[in-house]
């Protein structure tokens, strides 16, 4: 057996559009919000669309950690609607920023199931209105 160390290899990136946060609750040091996403692109060298009004980002903060799920759909330029959860963690700490995600994508559809069976890996940033997220195939 062969061993190699893994390569990410960027895919595409995604630019979800979203409203600003609304306050769910708190409890002991931990703040819940939720950031609908109003749409967005999706652009890139294996993947091109929109992204589709009506999902959203559940987080939740304990002292400088922020722990995310987001859920919401895109649609492929060649009209297939792909369903994306993406788990992962925003922590700032002075100037430096870590926003990473892992996104996990489901479909049927002969010409995008590769989505299904890729492990990928997010690198996220606020854009001012925007969330953009480059995803990496991890290979």
């Amino acid at each position: 057996m062969t061993r190699t160390e893994p390569a990410l290899t960027f895919a595409f990136e995604i630019r979800a559009e979203v409203e600003p946060p609304l306050h769910i609750g708190h409890g002991s040091g931990e703040r819940t919000e939720f950031t609908p996403i109003t749409g967005g692109t999706v652009r890139g060298p294996r993947l091109t669309g929109t992204v589709l009004a009506g999902g959203g980002d559940w987080s939740d903060t304990r002292g400088d950690v922020c722990q995310l799920e987001a859920r919401y759909l895109l649609r492929a330029d060649d009209g297939t609607v792909i369903d994306i959860v993406n788990r992962g963690y925003y922590v700032e700490s002075g100037a430096d920023v870590y926003f990473r995600t892992a996104p996990v994508f489901r479909t049927d559809a002969p010409a995008h199931r590769w989505l299904t069976s890729t492990v990928f890996v997010g690198l996220a940033h606020d854009d001012g209105g925007a969330i953009v997220i480059r995803c990496y195939s991890l290979d």
